[in-house]
């Protein structure tokens, strides 16, 4: 039968407004869902869990739901409040077309493990009200990131009184990575917090993380496989490209266009090991054609600045805005990943994204068994972590093999399309909430 034939036949039923019977019917659109993201990070801050968590509010507003957030001002990561926001007030804004709560919390300036631990509850407190008062909006669920922990009890609350099934989602293990830094000390300490947060982490109904091997950490802190779910970092592909022209970075920095650039950009804290990187450039100081450049803030960035005084082939950056990130991205000839030895497979460097979008070849300090040592493999060198003279070596192997570069950063790219593009991430992401709305949400009257 031909399809004018066809046409003919199923003319009157759609005349009647009935489906037609040779097109299949259309599966109902999936249900707007109410939203609710909570957190100390948020938009507009740059790096870390803020720009990710921004960034999956503005994309579900743009699928059509109806998304609010609670957060704190942004600080992160000069451990300042952005001018215009205040650390002492409450505040509601509009930002993407998502309803943003902004609440109070203390902010240290100079953060040390008891400091930390005092910021996070600070929030978890000062967030309460404004977390209880979306009781009345009803979200379909209640989605958290971690860090702050401290959190957990009141989205889980939240949660129970409203019906919803609640979610956690962690960027890194904030407990484990705070002793094993040294942050926290003591072993009866350790016993007593790592109890209540296996306690807590069992209750969630969904449990995310970023990579496999911290899904793995939260099977071991008795999480069930079923409740668990990847949520890795990801990137827009389609602006972090790599660049087909030298970027603008190198005449403001004034860095030839022959000389080979080694980048560090991202936050600049205590889980980075960025005591590396001074000496790193100390060692290479006998190659002009090598520069350094080091981008971003926090609270180790004045003693990796003091450190790398009088080093003539060090450059310093602060911060930049986002629509210059494939611009600074694509400075980069080498990428530098330093990471401390101890923090292994309790987080996995958000940067990393960026880097490989960016097509350009990696030098991180990682030990080949964990994942981020698996990665890199493939697009990169790996290091020695926290030893500057196997880092010194790497960098100096692929500035004198400029193919072997140039081969390592279309791997990089390729991974970085295969396996983080933002919308792929997020539409499956998306579809797991509908999956854990759909599963676990009691039905209201």
């Amino acid at each position: 039968m031909s399809d004018t034939q066809r046409s003919a036949l199923d003319a009157p039923l759609r005349k009647t407004g009935q489906p037609s019977r040779a097109e299949p019917l259309q599966p109902a659109k999936p249900k707007r869902l109410k939203v609710l993201l909570y957190g100390i990070n948020f938009a507009p801050e740059l790096t870390g869990i803020g720009k990710y968590t921004g960034e999956m509010a503005q994309w579900l507003a743009a699928q059509g739901h109806e998304v609010r957030v609670v957060t704190a001002p942004p600080y992160y990561p000069a451990w300042s409040v952005s001018p215009g926001y205040s650390a002492r007030a409450y505040r509601h804004e509009s930002w993407q077309g998502v309803d943003v709560h902004r609440t109070p919390l203390w902010v240290p300036a100079k953060p040390t493990g008891l400091k930390r631990l005092l910021h996070l509850i600070s929030f978890a407190i000062a967030s309460g009200p404004a977390l209880l008062a979306q009781w009345r909006w009803k979200p379909d669920v209640v989605w958290m990131a971690a860090p702050a922990f401290a959190c957990a009890p009141g989205a889980l609350a939240l949660a129970r009184l409203v019906g919803a099934p609640a979610w956690i989602h962690i960027q890194d293990y904030e407990v484990d990575a705070a002793f094993q830094l040294g942050l926290l000390k003591g072993e009866r300490l350790r016993n007593a917090v790592s109890a209540v947060e296996r306690a807590l982490l069992r209750r969630f109904d969904r449990v995310s993380t970023i990579s496999g091997r911290m899904l793995d950490r939260a099977r071991e802190k008795g999480v069930r496989a079923a409740r668990l779910r990847a949520l890795p970092n990801w990137v827009d592909i389609l602006a972090v490209r790599p660049l087909d022209r030298p970027s603008s970075y190198r005449a403001e920095l004034g860095i030839a266009t022959d000389a080979v650039v080694a980048l560090y950009s991202g936050n600049m804290g205590a889980k980075q090991g960025l005591e590396v990187l001074a000496d790193l450039a100390r060692k290479l100081q006998h190659r002009p054609d090598i520069q350094f450049v080091y981008c971003g803030e926090g609270s180790g960035r004045a003693p990796l600045e003091q450190a790398c005084q009088g080093l003539p082939n060090v450059r310093f950056l602060d911060l930049q805005p986002l629509k210059r990130l494939p611009e600074l991205l694509g400075l980069a000839d080498i990428h530098l990943l330093p990471q401390r030895a101890d923090a292994a497979d309790l987080v996995m460097p958000s940067k990393l994204t960026g880097m490989l979008s960016s097509g350009r070849a990696v030098v991180a300090g990682a030990r080949p068994e964990t994942e981020l040592g698996q990665v890199v493999a493939k697009t990169g060198m790996l290091a020695v972590p926290d030893d500057a003279q196997s880092f010194a070596e790497a960098v100096q192997q692929l500035a004198d093999q400029p193919d072997r570069r140039r081969e390592l950063g279309l791997r990089a790219r390729q991974w970085a399309e295969e396996n983080l593009s933002r919308d792929a991430v997020l539409r499956q992401f998306e579809a797991d909430l509908h999956d854990c709305v759909g599963a676990l949400q009691p039905s209201r009257a």
